[in-house]
């Protein structure tokens, strides 16, 4: 009915990959799924990373979370804690090219004619990048720039995930980190809408444990983020999930800042969710119940289609 409701006043829509084929304007895939965030406002400003547009976050996203609805599947006492980015310059014309790409290759109507470009304005000191990937693409190259960043890694890696069901590059990437003296830390849910993806994850934490990883559960809310500090310097906010489905299967899109000033502020932000996020011992992780153990077999079976 929303939908309806804003063709008829005047918003073009493009429905992506239509559950049914037959309303499909090009190719349809049963799996493809556009995951991305993205809004532009005038071709100057950029929004983007975790949060989207829905009745669960429209009750308090600025207050640090917004109250769950019972249908999502978690507590529904318990808030969204999620990640967005505001960015201003040159960037911004890539997340433009990379909006209008994606309209074209679905086959939307033709779009008004309006200046979607227009004069960049160079703002602030940091130099930031935009990477969008696409299950069309070789390989996902927001993927390939986070192992690689991983990998180069020398000091620390701090990672904030949602849904965390890591493949063997990026398990082999966290785990070199670490025994090669790397601080690696990494702040996923304690609680999930979406528990399949959820026990995944928690199937490796033995491993990363013993490899000297840390790892904390966020508590008291659904972690919905989606971020990366390497060393202080090298920061990406976007859509993306550590998991099989982001890196195969969606459309997804990120920011990467390279800079220590917007490096403090993305520690800041992992120093106060740590803060309010339970650590995971290897001694207790051992002791868990074997119901849990099983969940984690289960849900790793099917990880690849999550």
């Amino acid at each position: 009915p929303f939908f309806q409701q804003m063709s008829d006043s005047g918003v073009q829509i493009l429905e992506f990959n239509p559950v049914n084929p037959l309303l499909s304007r090009k190719e349809w895939s049963l799996n493809q799924r556009d995951h991305r965030k993205l809004l532009i406002v005038d071709g100057h400003t950029a929004f983007l990373g975790g949060i989207n547009i829905s009745g669960v976050y429209s009750g308090g996203s600025f207050r640090f979370g917004s109250k769950a609805k019972p249908e999502a599947g978690a507590d529904p006492g318990l808030a969204w804690r999620d990640t967005d980015l505001q960015l201003q310059g040159p960037v911004v014309a890539e997340f433009q090219k990379l909006f209008l790409a994606t309209w074209e290759q679905q086959k939307g109507a033709p779009l008004a004619e309006k200046n979607y470009f227009p004069q960049p304005e160079r703002k602030g000191r940091e130099l930031v990048r935009a990477i969008g990937s696409s299950p069309d693409d070789a390989f996902s190259l927001i993927y390939a720039t986070l192992l690689s960043a991983i990998s180069s890694a020398e000091v620390s890696v701090n990672i904030t995930n949602a849904y965390f069901a890591p493949d063997p590059q990026l398990l082999d990437a966290l785990e070199g980190a670490a025994r090669r003296g790397v601080s690696v830390t990494l702040i996923l849910p304690s609680q999930t809408d979406s528990w399949l993806v959820f026990h995944a994850g928690r199937n490796y934490y033995e491993r990363l444990l013993r490899a000297g990883v840390k790892i904390y559960e966020r508590r008291g809310v659904i972690l919905h983020s989606k971020t990366a500090l390497i060393d202080g310097v090298w920061a990406t906010v976007g859509s993306t999930n550590l998991d099989w489905r982001s890196f195969l299967h969606n459309y997804e899109l990120n920011a990467v800042v390279l800079g220590p000033d917007f490096g403090q502020q993305v520690q800041a932000m992992f120093d106060k969710d740590l803060a309010e996020s339970d650590a995971i011992t290897l001694e207790a992780w051992q002791r868990r119940a074997l119901d849990l153990r099983l969940m984690e077999w289960f849900a790793r079976v099917w990880e690849y289609w999550l």
